[in-house]
């Protein structure tokens, strides 16, 4: 019985090790002590019976792309280690991809898109502050809200930390800026490619955030979103993507 469970369980862990990012996302696995700051961990112990108990998250999708907003000092208390001179923010927004794509800040050529796709390429991470509404900011977007245990700060930071290459300070790599408003760009040491795209980093940060998710589900928007919207997983849509044609119009 033994070696007929091999060998499924074998193919499970392959399949499941090709398409996650290697970044553990288990809160039980993160040493908080080790991921928050030395000139934080005083104000991260009182955060924790002094403020409230769960924090709001967003997802944020077009039709191909998905994202996360998280409250900035959320992440920071967490021990999430931003890059140098990073400005002070209500909240963040952040996705991941393809490196060429989020440098160029313009569409790939149908042979760059190929080329992304099915070749290992470099990867970032985008991180953009801003002090505004979510809907109000991503306007152009579909946005989805939930609440998140402040206890899961330490596993989301510790991903976010995991999934960004660092100078000897600690410090992220900062490749450019960002495709907008005044965030950056920052290295990302994992490869892009099918089946490992932009919306597998999204349900790994939901995963971290508590959620129950499947990443070869999750290969489009519309299979992120399905699951985002899960009773069990509790993410509620607040807003549809303002049409930028009528806005031309």
């Amino acid at each position: 019985m033994t070696a007929a469970w091999a060998l499924p369980l074998c193919v499970a862990a392959a399949l499941s090790s090709c398409i996650r990012i290697p970044v553990s996302t288990d809160l039980k696995k993160v040493r908080v002590a080790a991921v928050i700051p030395a000139a934080s961990k005083v104000e991260a112990k009182g955060a924790a019976t002094s403020k409230d108990p769960d924090v709001m998250v967003w997802m944020i999708a077009d039709n191909l792309h998905t994202g996360m907003v998280f409250p900035y000092d959320w992440l920071l208390e967490s021990g999430f280690r931003p890059p140098a001179d990073f400005p002070k923010a209500k909240y963040v927004t952040m996705s991941w991809g393809n490196r060429e794509a989020y440098l160029k800040k313009a569409w790939l050529t149908p042979w760059q898109a190929v080329r992304a796709l099915c070749w290992p390429s470099p990867s970032v991470m985008e991180i953009i502050p801003f002090d505004y509404n979510v809907v109000d900011v991503c306007h152009y977007q579909h946005v989805w809200r939930k609440l998140v245990p402040r206890d899961r700060g330490p596993a989301v930071a510790s991903f976010l930390n995991g999934c960004v290459s660092h100078h000897p300070d600690g410090t992220p790599i900062v490749l450019g800026t960002s495709s907008w408003g005044k965030g950056v760009v920052v290295e990302s040491p994992w490869k892009y490619n099918i089946p490992r795209v932009c919306n597998i980093w999204t349900v790994q940060v939901m995963e971290a955030c508590g959620c129950e998710v499947h990443p070869w589900g999750a290969m489009t928007e519309n299979g992120v979103v399905k699951q985002a919207e899960k009773p069990r997983n509790g993410f509620q849509k607040i807003w549809d993507a303002y049409d930028k044609q009528d806005a031309k119009e």
